[in-house]
């Protein structure tokens, strides 16, 4: 017996132009270019890359991706409707995304009658018309044509036969996709399903009813006598993954987002959350198994290249998604994932962790040494030992929840078996003052013991921190050069109790990376310079120490 395939949702990813328009991003063309080919890689079917014509980088980037073309995406140009009272043919933005060159374009025309007459300041039957020929236009250029019906849920409940008809219009003049807006994000599921379904049940209707009057569009390869519809929801109330969710059990077939939720205001649906709910929770095909596991690490990419901190707390992706802190949560992951997981990790590619902290109990420290690789008994003295180190050091200051490297060289500490590839002398740190100003300018001095050899080395940095992270490399580089591989990529520092002023103690917490895997180290003391300059040292000691692994696994 054939297994029936599973039904298709069409995704339609807007990161590139309504995610950009997050206060606080921006991005140039190189990032929306790097941006597009990875949203490609991930299988994502639809990419609006933007509003030629609107500003140049829109128009360099639709032509940069002429000569470095996708693989299988679709990149779609955005654009409004003609102007009122002018001719489509004669309109400079539409002429634009002509130039753009994309075999799909994405309309966007008012539903609501308030923005017709209060923001378009023209009729209704003009509104209609500018829908109408709009899209006519395009299809008599062999585009085809998706049409974003904004503000539709609120101009839907203010005046839905004029919002239905602005619809039945976009259909009869060739659009294959009409795309619900929820654009001020206040419309909740109930009412969003409730819509859905109506306008789908008028779809067929017009379509059925409107077979003659097709045949006599002045369009050319029309192929979609009944349009689908699409779901594109903001998140000004918390619900746009559940508004479009609930769009799609009501008979959406095309879901609208961005990824990591980006967007004006409070964002957009986050298709991060959405793929992973469609697919693994309800049964839809989105992407490719093998794809569906890139989501996590895609979500990351397109966090750094916008250059915004990722969400450790995101669902599915995010890097607590799946951590384990409370004693009593782990001893049961440890014998059933799905006493407190809902799905596999792996499934979006993230991963199980182990949080260790002050409120780990000795399960957590089992689980967390399996981890590295080391079996621990809970009845041994060095468990318990290094329970109570954790415990200690967490009371003063530190916290390995976020520093699982420190806590690992804690651990082999604690076991006999952390290596001394050197030993920390000293430091001292100068920085420029120029005529009472500040400078980033700083001078680091380290003095540092390798195999019984004192080695002094000073460099300069961008600040104080990247001064002796550069002048420790070039004390141990000549010892181990892949320490030339190692680097700094994040640095955040915490004061731990301010109301005691400038004798606060502070936290320090450094991530390292040697191009394949990162790390986090931390220090804590009353000077900021020297928590950040154990962190930096312990963040170069685990990396030596996984080279100092990877060798040994290399050898058997």
């Amino acid at each position: 017996m054939t297994k029936n395939p599973s039904p298709h949702i069409w995704l339609y990813d807007t990161t590139l132009r309504d995610g950009t328009q997050r206060e606080g991003l921006s991005i140039s063309i190189e990032d929306k270019l790097r941006i597009a080919h990875r949203l490609d890689q991930l299988g994502i079917p639809f990419i609006e890359g933007g509003w030629p014509g609107a500003n140049p980088k829109d128009v360099q980037f639709f032509w940069q991706l002429q000569e470095d073309p996708l693989k299988q995406a679709e990149i779609v140009a955005f654009c409004s409707t003609r102007r009122p009272n002018t001719h489509a043919a004669d309109e400079p933005m539409l002429q634009d995304i002509l130039t753009a060159g994309s075999r799909w374009v994405t309309i966007f025309g008012k539903s609501w009658d308030l923005h017709v007459t209060t923001g378009l300041k023209t009729t209704l039957e003009e509104n209609l018309a500018m829908i109408r020929e709009t899209i006519e236009f395009f299809r008599s250029q062999g585009r085809r044509v998706i049409y974003d019906a904004e503000h539709w849920f609120d101009g839907y409940k203010h005046n839905r036969d004029y919002a239905m008809e602005t619809l039945k219009t976009a259909m009869l003049a060739g659009a294959e996709w009409l795309v619900l807006c929820d654009t001020n994000g206040g419309t909740l599921p109930h009412e969003v399903s409730q819509v859905v379904q109506d306008v789908v049940a008028g779809s067929k209707k017009w379509a059925v009813g409107s077979r003659e009057d097709l045949s006599q569009l002045p369009i050319t390869n029309y192929q979609l006598p009944i349009p689908q519809i699409g779901i594109h929801t903001h998140n000004d109330s918390d619900m746009a993954v559940a508004n479009a969710v609930a769009a799609v059990m009501a008979g959406a077939t095309m879901v609208q987002g961005t990824i990591n939720g980006y967007g004006e205001r409070c964002g957009n649906a986050n298709l991060c959350s959405l793929i992973p709910n469609l697919q693994l929770k309800l049964g839809y095909s989105c992407i490719a198994e093998h794809q569906l596991t890139q989501l996590a690490e895609a979500s990351r990419f397109v966090s750094e290249v916008v250059n915004l901190a990722p969400d450790e707390h995101a669902p599915f992706v995010g890097r607590s998604a799946f951590a384990h802190k409370g004693g009593i949560h782990v001893s049961a992951v440890e014998r059933n994932p799905l006493t407190y997981e809902h799905i596999q990790p792996e499934q979006v590619g993230n991963h199980r962790r182990i949080v260790i902290s002050e409120q780990s109990g000795i399960s957590n420290v089992l689980a967390k040494a399996r981890t590295f690789g080391i079996e621990l008994d809970k009845q041994t003295p060095e468990a318990k030992q290094i329970l109570q180190r954790l415990k200690e050091l967490e009371s003063e200051g530190y916290q390995f929840e976020a520093a699982e490297a420190s806590f690992a060289l804690l651990m082999y500490e604690a076991l006999g078996g952390r290596q001394e590839f050197f030993e920390v002398k000293g430091f001292q740190v100068h920085c420029d003052l120029v005529e009472g100003k500040e400078t980033t300018n700083a001078l680091a001095t380290v003095k540092v013991a390798v195999n019984g050899k004192n080695i002094l080395e000073a460099a300069e940095g961008n600040g104080p921190v990247a001064a002796l992270d550069a002048a420790l490399r070039k004390a141990l580089v000549n010892f181990y050069p892949q320490i030339a591989t190692f680097e700094l990529t994040d640095y955040k520092v915490r004061i731990l109790d301010g109301h005691t002023g400038t004798s606060a103690k502070t936290r320090a917490l450094v991530e390292s990376g040697n191009g394949h895997q990162r790390w986090t180290t931390v220090g804590v003391s009353p000077n900021i310079l020297a928590a950040s300059y154990q962190a930096v040292v312990e963040g170069l000691e685990y990396g030596l120490l996984l080279h100092a692994q990877a060798e040994a696994a290399v050898k058997g």
